[in-house]
């Protein structure tokens, strides 16, 4: 364990607090006009999910775990969770699903992926920011719709739905950013 000044922590990184591993979600540090500054954070306790709120001081002291950040490749799915493997020594890991949530929507085959691990357990994993998918289901452009600020909903390839812009068509290969599904252009291939 390593004690970290509060305001440094940042989405992603693991801390220990009474024993207990919390990933965090949101860090703010926040500057009240009068008073002492804190760093609110937003937690997710790893072993159970729970979801948890805290303030500190932002020159308090926090124990922050050691966790292993390595690339690694998502191989497939099954009723254990979902299977990587570490291309540098082949090991596989089972990342339990509830570690995954939405974003197994984005996982495809042999994607590359960053995994936290710790003590051999994954705990976090980070996705590309930003995916090509195609559009399946749509709705015809209207003519004289301007592209200016009107979206139409559409389904994309794994499932997920987005808004796109109406000049896009069933068919046609888009960009995502993983985090939120949204719309960000035209794939260039």
């Amino acid at each position: 364990m390593v004690k970290v000044i509060a305001s440094t922590l940042r989405k992603g990184n693991v801390v220990d607090i009474d024993g207990k591993l919390y990933v965090v979600l949101t860090a703010d540090n926040i500057h009240p006009g009068k008073g002492t500054p804190v760093t609110q954070l937003d937690m997710r306790r790893i072993s159970d999910g729970t979801k948890v709120s805290e303030r500190y001081r932002t020159t308090e002291q926090v124990e922050r775990a050691l966790v292993e950040d390595r690339p690694y490749t998502f191989l497939y799915s099954d009723g254990e969770g979902f299977h990587f493997m570490n291309p540098e020594n082949y090991d596989q890991i089972a990342v339990s699903p509830d570690v995954i949530g939405e974003q197994a929507a984005y996982l495809s085959d042999g994607m590359q992926v960053h995994l936290s691990v710790h003590e051999g357990v994954a705990i976090a994993i980070e996705l590309p920011q930003r995916m090509v998918l195609e559009v399946v289901e749509t709705e015809p452009a209207m003519k004289g719709q301007t592209a200016s600020s009107s979206y139409k909903p559409a389904i994309l390839s794994n499932g997920v739905r987005s808004a796109v812009p109406p000049h896009i068509a069933v068919g046609t290969r888009i960009v995502v950013m993983t985090a939120d599904g949204s719309y960000v252009e035209r794939a260039k291939d």
